[in-house]
């Protein structure tokens, strides 16, 4: 990997690192536009300072747009979405492995 594409991967990890910022994108991966109401109350127990934060820098990385309906992803954002399809299959995949390790480590059935 060069250190080009080093760079790109450092900088949107850096922008997704932030506190909330997948889950505001995760919330909108329907394709759904949401009231910021709406928005906070799927992303749950996000602050308004919080939600206001992460949606002004996804926008400036044009990942997330507002509209007349509400907030939304836009077609990049949608693009980085869909390439993060198998993360729940994995998510299960892994929380499985996760409680057999515990239930291993603790001896119970």
């Amino acid at each position: 990997m060069s250190s080009k594409d080093n760079a790109a991967i450092h900088q949107l990890l850096a922008l997704l690192e932030a506190r909330y910022a997948m889950r505001v994108l995760w919330a909108l991966r329907d394709g759904h536009p949401q009231t910021f109401r709406l928005l906070q109350d799927s992303v749950g127990g996000i602050t308004p300072n919080t939600l206001n934060t992460r949606i002004k820098d996804l926008r400036e990385a044009g990942l997330l747009c507002h509209g007349q309906d509400g907030y939304c992803v836009t077609p990049v954002g949608t693009d980085f979405l869909k390439r993060l399809a198998d993360v729940p299959a994995f998510a299960n995949r892994w929380v499985s492995v996760q409680g057999r390790k515990k239930q291993q480590a603790t001896g119970t059935p």
